[in-house]
């Protein structure tokens, strides 16, 4: 067992050994016209996208913002009024409380509290059905994205297709000749124009 397992293991680095010489020669002898992206489109390799460019260009993320930052603006605005209308409400009490009877300020009181419950209520519902839009949207933008990306991949012959987003640590370095996204960034648009016709 040991045996076969240390001929694995020199098979292994020979081949490496001998694909990274193989490797080098042909960077010294190869066509330098010839895109490192088409290279590897030939052979089904590795191409990246550049996750901070694909989001800032797409025209469904720049809408599914919009829509976000508007309904956040309602939702905001909303909850603002009756914030204001409640501390209205408090401050009233406050200034007429001497001269109204202990019941009608146990009365006033309680109503208040009540009301600053619901206001508590809705304010927590109101973030949580915003929250869970959020998450939905962005659900749907990888949906799209991801789908397209399967299509795109198997279109173009590559094997895989990485993100690349400026402070991920997950890809160090990437060759710019592997960068796709002009390419998919074209193709999403004009998938979606087709979307919103």
């Amino acid at each position: 067992m040991k045996t076969r397992a240390f001929f694995l293991t020199k098979l292994t680095i020979g081949l490496l050994v001998a694909g990274s010489i193989a490797a080098c020669n042909q960077n010294k002898t190869g066509d330098k016209s010839t895109s490192s992206a088409a290279a590897i489109s030939a052979n089904g390799g590795i191409v990246f996208v550049n996750q901070d460019t694909l989001l800032s260009k797409y025209e469904y993320f720049k809408d599914m913002t919009k829509r976000l930052e508007d309904k956040n603006k309602s939702a905001t605005g909303d909850v603002d009024s009756r914030r204001q209308a409640l501390q209205r409400e408090v401050a009233d009490y406050q200034k007429s409380a001497n001269t109204l009877s202990a019941d009608q300020r146990s009365t006033t009181e309680q109503r208040l509290q009540r009301e600053g419950q619901e206001f508590q209520s809705y304010q927590q519902n109101a973030a949580g059905q915003f929250q869970n839009e959020q998450s939905s949207e962005q659900q749907k933008l990888y949906e799209k994205v991801a789908l397209f990306m399967k299509d795109y991949a198997k279109a173009k012959g590559y094997k895989m297709v990485l993100t690349f987003q400026k402070g991920n640590t997950n890809v160090w370095y990437a060759d710019p000749g592997l960068d796709v996204t002009t390419d998919v960034v074209k193709g999403l648009n004009d998938a979606y124009a087709k979307d919103k016709k």
